[in-house]
């Protein structure tokens, strides 16, 4: 350690907080990152890269990196349903490369990896990353302080800025009394990682519903795929118990939409399965005197969507070019405009996932309809908030997020 007042002292180094203290170190700020795990677990989440995060990785510099590493990039989704044969699905499908300039499509990557990678490009950029740090706490004002334990000594930081990047269970948000808004839980999802389905096409992935189970296939390197179902509350005990991997499995065995059920059904999990709750939460602002909350700390989104990670590398983005203005003109950084952004962004997604949720895990016969007839509307070209999902809240106009908008859009 140089001294113990750094710029910045980043809470967590996990996606968020290690793509923040690489992009601050290469512009020059000293950084120390304080990350609890020794090793990343594997969480059962954080894998799938919406195309608009893929922007952000890029306006990073930090998309190559992960492609080095073997970032598998899906170029098309196929909606396989209950509501029709294979074939038409297959000929419905979206091609996420048209979903950003970049043209990659969306990225799959394991959680851990990625985690790995970014707090080696902040150590080789400069920062210091003090892995298996205990005891963390933070107090706010003029000059924080952040103080913790690392490798049995007691240390204490007191930086310009602290950035809580924390993850979902933040003790940086508990610290400093954050308020934290929530909705009411909607269904559950989980996922789990399974090897030996190598018929599986590496640039595909699926979004889809059969009976009572909403389905959702990444695919991961070599043989792997993630796996993820959601399904109501209700239906909690089909997933539970000490053979809960092989029920997961026996959801996918049953599907008769999906052509690689079988397949999915011979593979062998690899992985824990877990499963959260699904409802967004949020801070109406992550910020305080000396401190600024990003990625889940701040709050975030029902994940059936899957924006995780876009809206962590947004954050990054916005955080970083703040600091960097701020340090170029000689002054204190103002994160008014992060905290207005971040704002919207996430209330457009919130109202976007409630929309998804009404599409997909409702189950029965209105719910087939509806969904049937939503695909035919967004088809022809009608306004939604769907596609906020794939290129971005920010790039649908106001009015695609408006109570008469989805209205219109559901109506039977």
């Amino acid at each position: 350690m140089r001294h113990s007042e750094p710029d910045v002292v980043i809470v967590g180094a996990g996606i968020a907080g290690g793509a923040l203290g690489t992009v601050l170190a290469r512009a020059g700020f000293e950084v120390v990152l304080l990350e609890r795990e020794n090793s990343y677990p594997d969480r059962v989440r954080g894998e799938f890269m919406a195309p608009w995060g893929v922007t952000e990785l890029a306006k990073l510099e930090l998309l190559q990196p992960l492609r080095e590493a073997g970032a598998l990039f899906t170029r098309r989704n196929i909606p396989y349903d209950e509501i029709f044969a294979p074939a038409e699905a297959e000929a419905r499908a979206f091609d996420l490369t048209k979903m950003h300039a970049e043209g990659f499509g969306a990225l799959c990557l394991g959680h851990p990896a990625t985690c790995d990678i970014f707090a080696q490009l902040a150590t080789t950029s400069g920062a210091s990353v003090l892995r298996g740090t205990g005891d963390i706490s933070v107090t706010s004002g003029s000059r924080p302080i952040v103080s913790c334990v690392h490798d049995g000594a007691s240390l204490e930081f007191r930086p310009r800025l602290v950035i809580g990047a924390d993850g979902r269970n933040s003790s940086a948000r508990k610290n400093l009394g954050f308020k934290v808004n929530a909705d009411k839980p909607r269904n559950l999802l989980g996922g789990m990682l399974v090897k030996g389905v190598p018929s599986w096409p590496r640039d595909m992935q699926v979004i889809g519903v059969e009976d009572r189970f909403h389905f959702l296939v990444f695919p991961q390197g070599d043989d792997l795929l993630r796996l993820y179902g959601t399904y109501h509350f209700a239906d909690k005990s089909r997933f539970d118990g000490p053979d809960r991997r092989a029920k997961l499995i026996d959801a996918f065995r049953r599907l008769t939409c999906l052509p690689y059920a079988e397949a999915i059904a011979a593979s062998t999990p690899i992985g824990p399965f877990n499963s959260f709750s699904n409802e967004d939460h949020w801070i109406d602002d992550p910020t305080c005197p000396g401190v600024v909350l990003i990625g889940d700390a701040a709050g975030h989104n029902d994940p059936i969507i899957g924006q995780g990670l876009s809206i962590a590398l947004r954050d990054v983005r916005l955080v970083s070019e703040i600091l960097g203005e701020a340090k170029a003109a000689g002054r204190e950084p103002d994160f008014r405009p992060y905290v207005e952004e971040r704002a919207e962004r996430m209330r457009r997604l919130r109202i976007t996932a409630q929309v998804v949720t009404t599409l997909r895990v409702e189950f029965g016969q209105e719910a087939r309809e509806r969904r049937a007839r939503v695909g035919k509307r967004v088809a022809a070209g009608q306004l939604a908030p769907l596609p906020a999902s794939l290129i971005g809240p920010e790039r649908l106009p106001a009015e695609a997020f408006l109570p008469e908008t989805i209205e219109k859009l559901l109506a039977s």
